[in-house]
């Protein structure tokens, strides 16, 4: 397996190529900004051979290049719900510390950590009881 891709932007990394309906489903919803305008600067990764690739190991892949505050995960979980509960790496702060950030709320998260405006705590002190951030 090869490294993940350079990119400005956080990646977005398909590990689940089960439900492509649901992945579709994805690509729209960070395709459209939210009702202030703010969108997520992401590349969309949708490549098989990280098909099944952990948290862990996709830290792993990262290049020596890679800049961007977090890693995006789009994985089992994140596709069997209509949330669409993407699982988010802090790369800056607790590197690996992991939660999971709805679809239309990764553009709050991507913006503010991208210009530390706020920090990975703060996201993570702010999930649901079931470990998903929906908004402040």
């Amino acid at each position: 397996m090869t490294e993940l891709p350079c990119s400005s932007d956080a990646l977005v990394v398909r590990t689940d190529f089960s439900r492509d309906a649901a992945w579709e489903a994805l690509r729209v919803a960070l395709s459209l900004p939210s009702d202030d305008g703010f969108m997520a600067c992401v590349e969309l990764v949708d490549d098989r051979q990280f098909a099944g690739v952990t948290a862990e190991e996709a830290l792993g892949l990262l290049p020596v290049g890679y800049r961007p505050p977090l890693l995006i995960l789009a994985d089992a979980m994140a596709l069997a719900s209509k949330e669409l509960p993407l699982l988010v790496l802090d790369l800056w702060e607790e590197h690996g510390r992991c939660i999971r950030v709805v679809a239309r709320e990764l553009w709050g998260i991507e913006n503010n950590l991208s210009i530390s405006n706020m920090d990975f705590k703060d996201f993570a002190a702010a999930v649901d009881e079931d470990g998903v951030f929906r908004g402040f």
